[in-house]
């Protein structure tokens, strides 16, 4: 029989033990998008749809070792960064994303989940621009995180685009500006090389938003993985995304999740009747 090889993508993150964000939905999502997932886990953090209750970050060693036997064994082709707690942990990555020459890097600044709670501190922030930002390929800032990177008020989109323009300038990384909050209908920025490219989207009425982020973010790595060029993985990303918004799935009390199997059928995703 012949052997199979697929491409591969690492997320290092944080976890949901609901699913709907971090680590869970990244996995979830680079399955969906036919690539093999892998993971090492920053932080356990106890939330839901509804909040944050808890986080125990891993100790920086014990994360350079579950980066250490990924790239020691089966080397990533794309690496997702999401959640990132402290400044070691932030060391850690950088440096062993330096030391194995990581390609394909995605990052996703989580300072703020979807309930509201912040997630960094202001020491944490500025190690990832020092740190993390240079590393990447391309940035994904909502808003808000925008704002924070750029030290700029973002109420237009002349102002997501001076944003991106000033973290791609500064950090040498391209950077989408997610436009999902309060400007416009989920039309996102991309600045990379100078040069700004809109990507056109349309706001779904659906409350459940919970880790919408993260699998935008993962869903770009598994395309990047794949050999798509930037703007290609991008848009296939939001394609991906809005796809599964608009399936209106309903869990949780809170902010629910986004249906990530969408477009799973056939024998395994039958139900009983």
């Amino acid at each position: 029989m012949e052997r199979k090889v697929m491409k591969t993508a690492l997320s290092i993150a944080g976890t949901d033990p609901t699913g709907g964000a971090g680590i869970q939905a990244d996995i979830k999502t680079m399955t969906m998008n036919g690539v093999f997932a892998m993971s090492a886990v920053t932080a356990l953090v106890a939330q839901n749809t509804m909040g944050v209750k808890q986080i125990v970050e891993v100790e920086p060693e014990f994360l350079a070792q579950q980066i250490d036997v990924v790239f020691e064994d089966i080397v990533p082709d794309a690496v997702k960064i999401g959640m990132v707690f402290s400044c070691p942990l932030i060391a850690v990555i950088a440096d062993r994303l330096r030391q194995y020459q990581a390609e394909n890097i995605v990052l996703d600044p989580v300072m703020v989940a979807t309930s509201g709670d912040r997630l960094m501190d202001d020491e944490a922030i500025a190690a990832l621009k020092k740190e993390l930002m240079p590393l990447a390929a391309v940035v994904t800032p909502n808003i808000p995180e925008a704002e924070v990177l750029s030290g700029r008020k973002i109420v237009s989109a002349w102002d997501m685009e001076a944003a991106a323009r000033y973290l791609s300038e500064t950090y040498g990384c391209a950077v989408l500006v997610k436009g999902g909050h309060r400007i416009n209908d989920a039309n996102d920025l991309f600045y990379q090389n100078g040069a700004p490219q809109w990507f056109m989207g349309r706001r779904m009425d659906n409350p459940n938003t919970h880790g919408t982020g993260c699998t935008l973010s993962s869903a770009i790595a598994a395309n990047l993985a794949k050999g798509w060029d930037l703007p290609v993985s991008i848009a296939r990303a939001k394609n991906y995304l809005t796809s599964a918004l608009a399936d209106m799935l309903d869990l949780g009390k809170g902010s629910g999740p986004v249906n990530h199997a969408f477009y799973l059928q056939g024998e395994y995703a039958e139900r009983a009747t």
